[in-house]
């Protein structure tokens, strides 16, 4: 059962769904959300969308953004180059509203069986030894497993008396997305800093939109949206000396506060948490949805194995081990963006002004900000699914733990394809061209059944003399030259104990 139907839930249940576990997902809400919230579409969040089969249109439907420029006191001061592709990152980072991206999960969702059943609100999750029973009004249920993606104020992660430790960072910021005829590049993330001011400006999917955010002071009630607009527009004229009259249309405002806070664990017996359940922070840097989409992927595959009884339970321990470093990791960097961009002491907005805004324009800067907001220089090398640190010292190369590149492959057939297509809901395995790779299929389908791939690949351009297992979420899982080898690494961190999971019920 899966709790919740925004980004991550729906992800989630599409790679569960596809790899053929039964999965429900419920939502309080009577209907989807129709507004944009997040924004940003990071070249990693791109990737598991691809590899879930959800991608579709919307790299067309979405704005590319090239570039983020910086103004200080009215001068454009860094204009960061974030189209650009590298080595690592080869997508753009992409702007589009969070409902075009849950409406294309929706799609992928219901072509795989399964339709989200909204206006169930979660009254209460009670776990035994085999089940959680989850009561809605008029309704009782029994899932095997529960995951709580249902926010920040997640019912699921307060049912299963999870902490949530953590603090407000900022007090106040207020958004609007309108309807504007703005003398500024299509392309282009535009900041404007001035004292302890900002204003940001979005460019969305459509004719003239744009999403303005500013801070605000902190209120003890939502204001109005006619103030909210007000506030924003008059931001708009002091900063960029575009006159209020170019906003033709206000089509939504919100008002929100920052708060920085990471679930104590991930996982309680049968009950997990993903996404803004267990970890909320700042939305500077468009990390938030992409973070959940990741967390989605890696604990699907996990999941999906214990489920089917071709893993022990302790595999699901790995998602809180892999996934709650990176959130921690955001966090932090998410919180430190913030106030260098707000600058809340004199100090700071010297710093940020002469130091941190100038040194935006350097291309080795420029480069390493554009990598790390992809998310795509994560990896889990440390993590218990990795190699020993005293292996990885004798190894060169790639490690376990490390994103594999979507390289293009032949398969023993013949066809020619790209890796990240073979995976999604199944592992892959990539063998040198002097490789037989029967072995080591046969090996692989015996620990992973269905989830194997049923064709090895070949890299088109590749020396390595080693056979590579790649995970469903695209990460190395093991490398060797020895199906004996792969036997005894896939035995050892499944831990399979071929057990058969209780069947749900509904009473």
């Amino acid at each position: 059962m899966v709790v919740g139907a925004g980004p991550t839930g729906l992800a989630l249940a599409c790679g569960l769904a596809a790899a053929g576990t039964a999965v429900r997902v419920v939502d309080k809400r009577e209907r989807p959300a129709v507004t944009s919230r997040a924004l940003g579409l990071q070249p990693r969040g791109a990737e598991v969308l691809d590899r879930l089969g959800a991608l579709a249109d919307l790299p067309e439907r979405s704005v590319s953004i090239a570039r983020v420029v910086t103004h200080v006191n009215g001068r454009p001061m860094a204009d960061l180059q974030v189209g650009r592709p590298t080595k690592l990152v080869t997508r753009p980072g992409l702007l589009m509203s969070q409902a075009q991206v849950e409406a294309a999960l929706r799609n992928r969702l219901n072509e795989l069986g399964v339709r989200v059943e909204w206006g169930k609100e979660l009254l209460s999750a009670v776990q035994d030894a085999s089940a959680v029973t989850l009561s809605f009004p008029g309704e009782r249920i029994r899932s095997a497993w529960v995951v709580g993606c249902d926010g920040a104020h997640s019912r699921v992660r307060k049912a299963a008396g999870i902490d949530f430790p953590g603090v407000a960072v900022i007090e106040n910021f207020v958004l609007a997305d309108v309807k504007a005829a703005l003398p500024i590049p299509r392309d282009t993330v535009s900041v404007w800093l001035r004292a302890d001011s900002m204003l940001g400006v979005f460019p969305l999917p459509g004719d003239r939109l744009w999403r303005l955010m500013a801070p605000a002071q902190a209120q003890d009630t939502p204001e109005p949206a006619d103030t909210v607009a007000g506030e924003l527009t008059r931001q708009l004229r002091d900063q960029t000396g575009c006159e209020p009259s170019l906003v033709t249309q206000v089509l939504w405002t919100s008002t929100f506060r920052i708060h920085r806070r990471l679930a104590a664990t991930y996982r309680s017996g049968r009950i997990l948490l993903a996404g803004d359940a267990a970890h909320i922070h700042s939305p500077f840097g468009g990390q938030g949805m992409n973070t959940g989409l990741a967390d989605a992927e890696n604990l699907a595959w996990k999941l999906t194995l214990v489920a089917r009884g071709s893993a022990s339970e302790e595999l699901l321990d790995t998602y809180e081990a892999e996934r709650r470093p990176v959130a921690r990791d955001v966090l932090a960097s998410t919180s430190s963006l913030t106030r260098m961009i707000v600058g809340d002491t004199r100090f700071a907005r010297l710093m940020r002004d002469h130091v941190f805004v100038p040194l935006m324009n350097r291309p080795p800067v420029q480069r390493l900000i554009w990598e790390q907001s992809s998310q795509l220089k994560i990896h889990y090398r440390n993590g218990p699914l990795g190699a020993p640190f005293h292996a990885r010292l004798l190894l060169a190369g790639p490690q376990a733990g490390d994103r594999v590149p979507d390289v293009p492959c032949t398969g023993t057939d013949g066809s020619t394809t790209r890796l990240h297509a073979e995976l999604g809901a199944r592992w892959a395995l990539l063998t040198p061209t002097h490789d037989d790779p029967e072995p080591y299929l046969t090996t692989a389908r015996r620990h992973l059944g269905t989830a194997m791939s049923d064709t090895a690949l070949v890299p088109y351009t590749s020396e390595r003399h080693y056979v590579m297992l790649v995970r469903p979420d695209g990460h190395l899982a093991w490398r060797g030259t020895s199906a004996t080898a792969l036997d005894t690494w896939l035995a050892d961190k499944l831990a399979c104990t071929k057990r058969h999971p209780p069947e749900s019920d509904t009473t």
